[in-house]
């Protein structure tokens, strides 16, 4: 049972003001906690405020904490708050003395792993097809043998190499490479801004506007791949007006680019055999093609030359064309 304080004995505790209690508590909480991650799930989030900052709370089955992520920090995040998305955030308690609360400042935020990330997906794959972005009468066909391809990816790695030997085996093409980043920090943006940029260039320019577009990357994780799951990406990907393959990740991986594309490839050497046909076998094919032409025509000429044949025999001989009419008795 709680010992209850005398008058007295109250009358000797320190007195403070409302501020200086407030600062004690503050700096209390910030010493004793520092950095922390704390794992709930995204609730109240309605985009950034028009300051830039991004205002929400995290919750679990028990409990509440109020986050606040600031303009600079939400603007260099990889990902994005979303409201409903089970995150662990990493960032500093601290209290807010004008409104008696305490809050996280929210310094990195990530998915709370991969079934995280696979309901962020499909909820964002049902909002976008919802909007068109993904039908099929959006899709455009291919050119059957572009002049310019051009290439969305890392500059460096397999990819390339994978894409440029496997078009120089099939049909030699001129290539133009937009290089990004593939992965990472200000990932999306890129890729966004090559699909777009490709599309800007003119077809009579000193760079010419390809004919076709591979947007590619090798294989990785849920999380390696995230960029072309971004709105950015596949939104520039369903604008484009140039015929767009996606090459992301192996067979098994998907993302939304995929569905926006015009065609999707299993793996980036895929996308190049999708790109153009084979030269060899276009030499065998027009040679044959000849060949039936050359046969054709001669049979024609044949048929004809026999029935010149047969109406001469029908005509009767020049001798009894020419001959003198005899008179009749």
């Amino acid at each position: 049972m709680a010992r209850l304080q005398s008058p007295q004995t109250l009358a000797n505790v320190g007195e403070f003001t409302v501020s200086e209690l407030s600062q004690a508590l503050k700096r209390t909480v910030e010493d004793t906690y520092g950095h922390v991650r704390v794992r709930g799930e995204i609730t109240g989030f309605r985009g950034p405020h028009s300051s830039g900052h991004c205002y929400f709370a995290l919750k679990d089955e028990g409990a509440k904490i109020e986050a606040v992520i600031w303009k600079g920090v939400a603007g260099r995040m990889r990902f994005k708050p979303q409201e409903g998305l089970e995150v662990i955030a990493t960032g500093k308690l601290t209290t807010y003395p004008g409104s008696s609360k305490y809050q996280i400042v929210i310094e990195a935020l990530e998915p709370a792993g991969v079934g995280a990330l696979m309901a962020l997906m499909e909820e964002r794959k049902k909002k976008l097809a919802a909007e068109g972005l993904f039908d099929e009468a959006r899709k455009q066909l291919l050119p059957w043998l572009p002049e310019v391809i051009g290439v969305v990816t890392s500059p460096t790695g397999a990819v390339i190499r994978d894409i440029l030997h496997r078009l120089e085996d099939r049909f030699p093409r001129r290539v133009l490479v937009w290089p990004v980043r593939v992965q990472g920090e200000g990932s999306a943006e890129q890729i966004a801004a090559a699909i777009r940029g490709f599309n800007e260039l003119s077809p009579d320019g000193p760079i010419p506007q390809p004919d076709l577009l591979i947007v590619a990357r090798g294989g990785g994780s849920l999380e390696d791949l995230w960029s072309f799951n971004e709105e950015i990406v596949v939104r520039a990907a369903a604008d484009s007006m140039i015929p767009l393959i996606s090459a992301v990740g192996h067979e098994t991986d998907v993302t939304l680019i995929d569905f926006a594309a015009d065609k999707r490839a299993p793996t980036p050497t895929a996308a190049a055999e999708m790109a153009v046909p084979v030269r060899a076998e276009l030499f065998v094919e027009v040679g044959g093609l000849a060949r039936r032409m050359l046969s054709s025509w001669q049979r024609c000429q044949d048929f004809r030359r026999n029935e010149l044949r047969a109406a001469a025999r029908a005509l009767p001989g020049a001798s009894d064309l020419l001959a003198i009419p005899r008179p009749r008795p």
